[in-house]
């Protein structure tokens, strides 16, 4: 959850007016791909390595008008390799930036489902 809510406060600050923001979530087989895409104003190709690390702001007098503390994607980071796993970036500049990554998916352990017709018939119902 922590993840997506960083991404999504990056896109939205990062983001013209009026623009669009999309989430993709696809299940392959055992993984699920989660991305966010923007149109916002896009990452400098010399700032791309660096953005995740703690602290690193883009043009300072940039990151005063928008706010922020530059730790919000070092959390994504962290949170994503806990996973065991990285986080992706495609970005051009005036056109957006879409962040990405893989999750695998929990071993699917099947409990028996009780069925609602056998729960019913088995407690006491009084007509009204």
């Amino acid at each position: 959850f922590q993840v997506l809510k960083n991404l999504l406060s990056n896109a939205i600050k990062y983001s013209k007016d009026n623009s669009n923001i999309e989430i993709q979530i696809e299940q392959r087989k055992k993984v699920v791909n989660i991305s966010v895409e923007d149109s916002g104003i896009g990452i400098p190709k010399n700032d791309r390595k660096r953005i995740f690390e703690r602290f690193y702001r883009i043009e300072k007098s940039r990151s005063k008008k928008r706010g922020g503390t530059g730790l919000g994607l070092a959390i994504v980071k962290h949170i994503i390799e806990g996973h065991k796993t990285k986080i992706k970036l495609k970005s051009k500049i005036n056109q957006g930036s879409i962040f990405s990554f893989n999750l695998k998916l929990a071993p699917n352990k099947k409990k028996k489902k009780k069925s609602l017709v056998k729960i019913l018939r088995k407690t006491e119902v009084e007509p009204v």
